[in-house]
């Protein structure tokens, strides 16, 4: 199920809340949600890089191509509550948004895991708005896909094999090198 709350373009929008029901135990969520230096098919094809290799409150996060050339989402960690609750700010490098604040809720309960993942602090009509609305409910079905059956969606599978043939074209912007742990921190 997915629920969004919006604003007029151009104005705060409240928030976007999607909602997926996952049967699968809360652990597997849990560290399927948080793993780190491995890549993430639900947070396309990306890897989370901390510079202590922690998710901690107030640690700076990356997320990475594989080969570490790009970076396309950085943020600050607010909140880390296993196995329930992550939060942490977000920011796209290839925009000039200011960054929103993303939360993950995991509530347990019969037959598995209720998930949540809302989006706050957008400005209704941006791009990283907009981006939200599109990725998130992939995020949400492949991590589902991924804690119920071990497997990658087909159609999730496409994509990351075309974001690998689009890399040529990744805005110079999103490279790692403009992107280091202590500008991040400042964000």
């Amino acid at each position: 199920m997915t629920t969004e709350e919006k604003s007029s373009a151009g104005e705060p929008a409240e928030k976007q809340i999607y909602r997926v029901h996952i049967k699968a135990p809360i652990e597997t969520v849990w560290s399927e949600l948080v793993k780190q230096d491995e890549v993430l098919p639900f947070f396309f094809g990306a890897v989370c890089k901390t510079p202590s290799g922690k998710l901690e409150p107030g640690e700076p996060m990356a997320m990475q191509t594989p080969n570490g050339k790009f970076t396309s989402v950085v943020g600050k960690v607010l909140e880390f509550s296993p196995p329930h609750r992550y939060v942490h700010t977000l920011k796209f490098t290839q925009m000039s948004d200011d960054p929103v604040t993303i939360e993950y809720d995991l509530k347990e309960v019969d037959g598995g895991v209720d998930f949540t993942l809302t989006t706050h602090g957008g400005v209704a009509g941006s791009q990283t708005e907009k981006s939200m609305a599109q990725g998130s409910p992939m995020i949400i079905n492949t991590l589902k896909a991924m804690c119920e059956t071990g497997k990658v969606p087909f159609g999730t599978r496409l994509l990351l094999g075309m974001f690998g043939l689009m890399a040529p074209f990744t805005p110079a912007a999103c490279k790692t090198e403009n992107w280091p742990f202590d500008r991040i921190e400042k964000l």
